[in-house]
């Protein structure tokens, strides 16, 4: 029957290939995409729609496993087919967009995805109408784009537009609700507005617990969520059992193989380690790093958190020649899946550079940081909270190698922007920074030299 009907074929593999991909199965549900595509390009031409949805489910597969480069040309002419057949204005389309922007996102280009997000939006709001869940997914997407470079004034309204669509087509204690209620609660967390925050994350913990049942997955990250929050005031006692409460619910739910367990696992020894209790923390980092090696494979980029992660501890502990190779395999990882200018590359090198100052190797210690500070301001802006971070890293080591001018520029910058008014009217981010409303203790320091 499949031969008289090759169509009805790629019917049923995409059907296996989308449940395979639903249950994290990828590289299995990957060879079933590619026979699907193959099938619709001789039967109905390169250019019909279906072989677009075609490249479209296939780019995704790529996406998940960072595999950017081989989604991105998929993606790109996914637009092209659909843009042609459709026009330009068609809800698939918008879908197109919206999956590229995802992915540059992913690459941090946030620059290059913020206009696809907008374009997507704009078809969806004018073709679906503004109420429409779609326009909902379009105003939560452009928010998390401007959320990922500090623009949290501009990023919030769309958030609680979002969340105002949603609960009114679905309800108030719908899922989709839920993630609303999350991704508003990120950039107040983010900005130290943890009293508006802490609300809307309870409250999604309550819908997920209500719908899902306790055991839930999805409550795991949701308990997570609250205990991240707890964790940043320095409530850690309220923090732990929420932390163990998740890690408990993924490794029965999940296996205790899966990623999500790492990430439990690397939330808890971040924890420790914040605490001073290093013994606790390393043999937690340690297997978050083992399960993400052996399920997603020594290059992917979590696997370079978790390196990361490790090589902060042994630094925080003065334990230079364990944490270094860690550092610089992350450092590799991070700009071959992710590219040369990805804020996480940023990240790795700050880190390399910052432990290359603590040995007192200041000359390789500085175009590190240099570069960290270029990729910040390149792909955040120049206002940026990490870019004042990079600037004050900067002056802490001209500071130490005696350069005094270049560490007063660098400090009294990282000031300014840490002191920038809050576009909204209000502070600035005193919350995240109080050493900035009270004057850089740095920067008073450095005074003394002028």
């Amino acid at each position: 029957m499949a031969e008289d009907n090759p169509l009805a074929e790629a019917r049923a593999l995409n059907q296996r290939a989308g449940a395979l991909y639903q249950h994290g199965h990828y590289v299995a549900a990957e060879p079933l995409y590619k026979r699907v595509l193959a099938i619709r390009e001789k039967a109905l031409g390169p250019d019909h729609p279906d072989v677009a949805a075609s490249l479209n489910d296939l780019a995704v597969v790529y996406r998940v496993q960072s595999r950017y480069s081989d989604a991105e040309s998929l993606y790109r002419r996914a637009l092209v087919i659909w843009e042609k057949a459709l026009g330009p204005d068609h809800p698939y389309v918008a879908t197109a967009l919206n999956n590229l922007a995802t992915l540059y996102r992913a690459e941090g280009r946030y620059a290059e995805a913020e206009p696809l997000d907008r374009r997507a939006l704009a078809i969806r709001e004018k073709s679906l109408g503004p109420d429409h869940l779609d326009v909902a997914t379009s105003l939560n997407n452009l928010a998390a784009v401007l959320d990922d470079q500090g623009s949290y004034a501009e990023a919030e309204p769309l958030y609680r537009r979002a969340l105002a669509i949603r609960e009114k087509a679905l309800g108030p204690d719908h899922l989709d609700v839920a993630t609303s209620l999350n991704n508003l609660a990120a950039p107040y967390r983010a900005q130290g507005r943890y009293a508006e925050a802490e609300p809307l994350v309870k409250r999604a913990l309550a819908i997920r617990e209500k719908a899902l049942g306790p055991d839930h997955p999805d409550v795991a990250e949701s308990l997570n969520n609250l205990a991240s929050l707890y964790s940043d005031q320095g409530r850690y006692a309220e923090a732990k059992p929420l932390y163990e409460r998740a890690l408990a619910i993924r490794e029965k739910a999940l296996a205790p193989d899966r990623p999500d367990v790492a990430a439990s696992l690397d939330d808890l020894a971040t924890l420790a380690q914040r605490q001073g209790r290093y013994a606790e923390a390393e043999p937690l980092y340690k297997r978050a790093l083992s399960i993400r090696e052996k399920a997603l494979g020594p290059d992917h980029p979590d696997v370079a958190l978790s390196l990361n992660n490790l090589a902060e501890l042994y630094r925080a502990q003065g334990r230079y020649a364990e944490a270094e190779p860690l550092l610089k395999r992350a450092l590799t990882i991070r700009e071959k899946a992710l590219g040369p200018d990805h804020p996480n590359v940023a990240t790795s090198l700050n880190n390399l550079g910052t432990l290359s100052r603590a040995q007192g190797r200041y000359a390789e210690a500085e175009p590190l940081l240099k570069r960290a500070l270029a990729i910040r301001e390149k792909t955040l802006g120049s206002d940026h909270l990490d870019v004042a971070a990079s600037l004050n890293n900067l002056a802490v080591l001209y500071l130490a190698d005696g350069r005094y001018d270049g560490a007063l520029r660098a400090s009294t910058r990282a000031v300014e922007i840490m002191m920038k008014p809050d576009p909204r009217g209000g502070p600035a981010i005193r919350g995240l920074y109080d050493r900035a409303a009270h004057g850089s203790p740095l920067l008073h320091e450095l005074r003394r030299y002028r």
